[in-house]
């Protein structure tokens, strides 16, 4: 795609913005049938807003 072509930008835009509900459909499905077959995830790992080697800074 050249840098200054608008008609085939438009022409992505176009199939990106009509395949995007399918898109998000799939993914809800996805989420929902991996919910059925594994309810409980025993690889999540929850982000941690501190790094606990620091100590937490006193704001004073």
């Amino acid at each position: 795609m050249a840098k200054g072509d608008p008609e085939t930008r438009d022409r992505f835009e176009t199939v990106i913005s009509a395949a995007a509900p399918f898109l998000d459909l799939m993914l809800a499905i996805g989420d929902r049938v991996s919910r059925v077959l594994e309810p409980k995830d025993y690889e999540y790992y929850p982000v941690r807003d501190e790094d606990p080697e620091e100590p937490p800074s006193d704001s004073r």
